[in-house]
């Protein structure tokens, strides 16, 4: 089993997320793992590990010597995650708690799932907030965050000193949450070697801000926490889940690649289009082309572990390879007709 580091972020503002819209005035609650790459790209580049990390990770017919999952919530001891799509809602004629409102639900819930127990439905409670399946009667308020929307004034100080007022989507953490996300190493060599510059990486990312709006002091951490461990354990704890294979539950972005032996007609799955915006000096601003991945929480069916691919999304004009991250992080979970 390829071993694994859990990064647990805790903000301590605001963080400005773009959604799949591309709305100014709304925000996303997840950092898919394309801009978890980026971002540590970027961050590796200024500590001058730059050209070592696109070789270890960015040929497309190579195996990338480190994976990212996207960043989900997390509060206090639970780490949420999206529920492989097919599997959730639990299935209940007559639920007390309104299942299909939880978009993020605890990993250990997800395990009792694939171990073919139904949650209690006097322990949890779906928060309207967050669309966060919590513990009822917690000691949290409401689930790890609240979407908030801030007024914000543009100056155009080459016209008159013209105030250009605009509103902005973004994202506030609750007391003791914030976002978590793994890396996933393809060896112990890689694990060795990488590992500890991951770790300078998030925790210069702390200091310097992840998503947008850096300029204004959002994306910033208090704290980045960090544990080793394999993916399954450190999701589910010391009662794992069954993993007979065939089925993969995906817990990143995945741009399949030309080896993905993906039975399409099984499975369960849906797309995402993903943009954004060059972040290095010398093509900074530019649109990235635009691709489309699986989104996390997709069930795909396949023989092997999925490996996905990158993709350069650089514009005609940009001077260097843009990389967009689609390898695919997964974990094997029973499927009908496949257990």
């Amino acid at each position: 089993m390829n071993p694994a580091l859990l990064v647990r972020i805790r903000p301590s503002t605001p963080w400005r997320l773009g959604p799949e819209s591309g709305s100014l005035g709304e925000a996303a609650a997840i950092l898919h793992s394309d801009a978890v790459y980026s971002a540590v790209t970027l961050a590796l580049g200024r500590l001058g590990w730059m050209d070592a990390w696109l070789e270890a990770t960015a040929d497309p017919l190579r195996e990338p010597a480190v994976r990212f999952t996207s960043a989900f919530p997390w509060q206090r001891s639970l780490l949420y995650v999206p529920p492989p799509k097919g599997l959730w809602p639990p299935d209940s004629a007559a639920a007390k708690v309104r299942w299909k409102g939880a978009r993020f639900v605890p990993s250990t819930v997800v395990a009792a799932l694939l171990r073919g127990e139904k949650p209690d439905e006097d322990a949890w409670e779906v928060d309207g907030f967050s669309a966060c399946l919590i513990p009822a009667a917690s000691r949290s308020a409401s689930g790890p965050f609240r979407f908030l929307v801030r007024s914000m004034a543009a100056v155009d100080r080459m016209n008159g000193g013209q105030v250009l007022p605009y509103v902005a989507g973004c994202v506030q953490f609750a007391p003791f949450s914030g976002l978590w996300c793994a890396a996933q190493f393809a060896t112990q060599t890689a694990y060795a070697v990488w590992a500890p510059r991951i770790q300078a990486a998030f925790r210069l990312l702390g200091d310097t801000g992840i998503g947008g709006m850096r300029s204004r002091g959002f994306g910033r951490a208090r704290s980045v926490d960090f544990q080793a461990g394999l993916l399954p354990d450190l999701l589910f704890g010391p009662r794992p889940a069954p993993a007979p294979g065939g089925a993969w539950w995906l817990l990143s972005l995945m741009i399949p690649s030309g080896t993905d032996a993906v039975r399409w007609e099984e499975g369960h799955y849906e797309l995402v289009k993903r943009s954004g915006r060059i972040g290095s000096q010398e093509g900074g601003g530019l649109l990235k082309r635009t691709s489309r991945a699986l989104a996390e929480g997709s069930v795909v069916v396949c023989p092997q572990p999925p490996r996905g691919t990158v993709h350069n999304v650089a514009p005609e004009g940009c001077p260097h390879p843009v990389w967009r991250a689609g390898h695919a992080v997964a974990i094997p979970i029973s499927w009908p007709g496949n257990a």
